[in-house]
């Protein structure tokens, strides 16, 4: 077997059709990911991505590599040991930091063994995943004319696009930026305009208890597949599960095996959404639905804003789940371009097939990588939890000072947009 010889790091940024308007503040017409390749002594390298990017997350992931030198990448609950350790993690969190070098790491392996990354985690159930629409409501990109879309109207106008492009027969509206009386006009349209189709509405946390009811109770005879993460925390998840009879999903409050044990002791939240970054990598997430299998909970695979390294990590993990019971998420049909060699991946009736290739199955386009690279260089980085639009604003749980819905276009100037 191969031994890592190098670790090096990446960030780009990537252009988005339009800006993506959330609860927590905004994706300001980019995504930026840092990108980890590990090389073997073999001569091949494995890629990882992290969950988010930057200058900082650049130098936390270079700062690992004297623990990593020599290591063997098939030696995974090794690297989780040498890294992830829960009280040395404490002082600089690792668990993102650790997922893309995993995922760099099965890459690796897969590629030096000959093997897929769903086959070293026992192997396929299924050769494509499923994928809902993301939809959210968006700045209009200047440049495009492209995104804007705020009212019920332009919202299902914009799904039925989507469904039209890609197949999609699941609809999740990010709501959470508008009052929620916005968010129910919006999402009853929606399910109006698509009868058959399922439905979501995550509102990213932002909710009282006593709001999330409210709109729990009054969407309950549409065709819901999950109320996701209506407001904060495991206890808040709790209550609303009393008084709501809508499955209640999250991906923000049970991200590890601590928070899992308490939400399946206490039965708090019915649908867990596994992230491949979240929860430390690619196999931790498996090892979570496991779990979930064994005590019939509820799996789906959550998005974090991703390029293609991650969301074939994505699929991979989406592959072996047998109890992958909806639709994975992904923002990735809001993506302009991507970093793997022959472009995105194709969605065909809503689906995205399992690559074929060995590890991740897919291929970093190292021209792509240095052109998003540069873009990067020039536009930096955004913060995410704040709205370009509102520029004195900040998120409080719960939420009370929504956005204006009739402000369509961020008042700065997005340089890649």
């Amino acid at each position: 077997m191969t031994r890592i010889v190098d670790l090096k790091a990446y960030t780009v940024a990537v252009p988005l059709e339009a800006p993506l308007r959330h609860s927590n503040g905004a994706h300001w017409g980019r995504f930026v990911r840092t990108i980890v390749e590990v090389v073997g002594d073999n001569g091949l390298s494995g890629f990882g991505e992290m969950g988010g990017g930057g200058a900082s997350a650049e130098a936390a992931i270079l700062a690992l590599k004297p623990y990593l030198e020599g290591h063997d990448p098939l030696q995974l609950e090794q690297m989780r040991w040498k890294i992830m350790n829960p009280v040395g993690s404490l002082y600089n969190n690792r668990v993102q930091l650790h997922a893309a070098l995993e995922m760099a790491s099965v890459d690796l392996a897969g590629k030096t063994l000959g093997l897929r990354a769903c086959d070293l985690l026992g192997g396929a159930l299924r050769e494509e995943v499923p994928f809902a629409s993301y939809i959210f409501y968006r700045y209009e990109n200047a440049e495009t004319g492209k995104g804007g879309e705020t009212y019920a109207d332009e919202i299902v106008a914009h799904a039925k696009a989507l469904k039209q492009q890609y197949g999609f027969r699941t609809h999740k509206l990010k709501g959470g930026h508008f009052t929620p009386d916005h968010d129910l006009e919006v999402f009853r349209a929606l399910a109006e305009a698509f009868p058959e189709d399922g439905l979501r509405l995550d509102p990213n946390s932002v909710w009282s208890v006593e709001e999330a009811i409210r709109v729990g109770q009054a969407i309950e005879g549409l065709n819901n597949e999950y109320f996701e993460d209506p407001t904060w925390g495991l206890e808040g998840m709790r209550r609303v599960r009393q008084f709501v009879r809508i499955p209640t999903a999250t991906n923000a409050v049970v991200v590890n095996f601590e928070q899992l044990a308490q939400c399946i002791r206490h039965d708090l939240v019915d649908v867990i959404l596994l992230d491949t970054t979240f929860w430390g990598g690619l196999r931790q997430a498996h090892k979570a639905g496991q779990v979930l299998e064994t005590f019939q909970y509820g799996a789906a695979v959550h998005s974090s804003g991703e390029l293609g390294v991650q969301l074939a990590s994505m699929l991979h993990l989406g592959a072996a789940l047998p109890n992958l019971s909806f639709a994975a998420d992904a923002h990735y049909h809001h993506l302009s371009d991507d970093i793997i060699i022959g472009g995105k991946l194709r969605y065909r009736d809503g689906a995205i097939a399992v690559p074929e290739g060995p590890g991740l199955g897919v291929e970093v386009d190292r021209e792509k990588l240095a052109e998003y690279g540069e873009h990067y260089k020039r536009v930096g980085g955004y913060p995410y939890d704040r709205d370009p639009a509102r520029p004195d604003w900040y998120s409080v749980f719960p939420e009370r000072r929504y956005a204006d819905p009739s402000v369509k276009t961020a008042s700065l100037t997005m340089p890649d947009t």
